[in-house]
């Protein structure tokens, strides 16, 4: 779990393109709540147990210009995540940081190296020429039974 307290810094651990992991200002979140919809019984209709985490990639101060740029292109700007799974607002609040948190950490990872093409062996290609071969024999071999 990454340090997504219901308060405060963000907290991003760290991953693939993030060695030291990340902490996003307070100022840099914006937290809306309202009415979420689901299960809390009477108390449903009262509180603003919904909310809404909107971080905007592009005015951030603590990204680098390349991991901005991966961030924008995976993700584009803002980023908005709503959590309303939970009864209680400080639930929902540290479930979308969480999920903001890993996010961000799987949109600023390194994509994976290119794949470099290979040539089958010389042995794998006669292998398979040979099973051709035989499963060519066993089919001809299917035939009608005729008499000389």
């Amino acid at each position: 779990m990454s340090g997504a307290s219901a308060s405060g810094d963000l907290t991003v651990a760290p991953g693939p393109g993030l060695p030291n992991g990340l902490v996003i200002p307070a100022a840099e979140l914006v937290e809306r709540f309202s009415r979420s919809s689901g299960p809390g019984g009477q108390s449903v209709n009262t509180t603003d147990s919904r909310v809404e985490l909107e971080y905007d990639v592009l005015v951030s101060t603590v990204l680098s210009d390349s991991q901005r740029a991966r961030a924008v292109g995976s993700l584009g700007s803002p980023v908005v995540v709503v959590a309303s799974e939970h009864r209680s607002q400080h639930r929902n609040r540290t479930a979308a940081r969480e999920r903001l948190a890993d996010r961000l950490r799987t949109a600023l990872a390194p994509p994976p190296p290119a794949r470099r093409a290979t040539k089958p062996t010389r042995g794998s290609q006669r292998r398979r020429l040979d099973a051709k071969k035989q499963r060519g024999q066993t089919k001809s071999l299917r035939g009608r039974v005729r008499d000389d």
